[in-house]
């Protein structure tokens, strides 16, 4: 697993087998920081469900101003740890998701997404994120899932990998 864009292009992360995580495919990261790199630049960065950190790394890598890792999985925030060193711009929380969602008092411009296929969170994170006023007037939310889910935001564009689907809702 390697950063494939950006400042960082080509760092070797560590994180692809943390149990109970799946690493994004290189090619689908590809094609996602593709959709969002106009997005990115000096925005602030929500990865819930980060795992490795790869996704909030990538964003980085590509010009956030900031990004917040979030994850309950203690090898998880150890990771993300290690694959951080000598980035100063993060933020590495050890909570659940719903603990995270609930304590923060800012808004993001760009959240990432990726949770536990087949635990059916999606639709329920999504309807916090509108309860808690998290997202920014212009922001987006990058979803990647396999799971059908149902949620209020618009989505503006979605792009299917064999049984991964990426979605970005506004």
């Amino acid at each position: 697993m390697r950063v494939i864009s950006g400042k960082y292009k080509g760092r070797v992360l560590d994180g692809f087998n943390i149990n109970g995580t799946r690493p994004t495919m290189d090619r689908v990261k590809e094609s996602m920081f593709a959709m969002i790199q106009n997005n990115l630049k000096d925005k602030i960065v929500l990865d819930l469900f980060a795992g490795s950190g790869s996704l909030g790394i990538e964003a980085l890598s590509n010009g956030a101003k900031i990004c917040y890792f979030v994850d309950n999985n203690k090898i998880a925030i150890d990771t993300i740890k290690k694959n951080t060193i000598g980035i100063d711009n993060k933020v590495i929380i050890k909570k659940d998701c719903f603990e995270a969602l609930k304590s923060f008092d800012i808004k993001f411009d760009v959240i990432l997404l990726d949770p536990p296929y087949h635990d059916n969170l999606m639709s329920k994170v999504l309807d916090k994120i509108k309860e808690y006023d998290l997202l920014n007037e212009n922001g987006i939310i990058v979803c990647e899932i396999e799971e059908v889910f149902e949620t209020d935001y618009q989505i503006i564009k979605e792009k299917k990998y064999g049984s991964k689907k990426v979605i970005i809702l506004k």
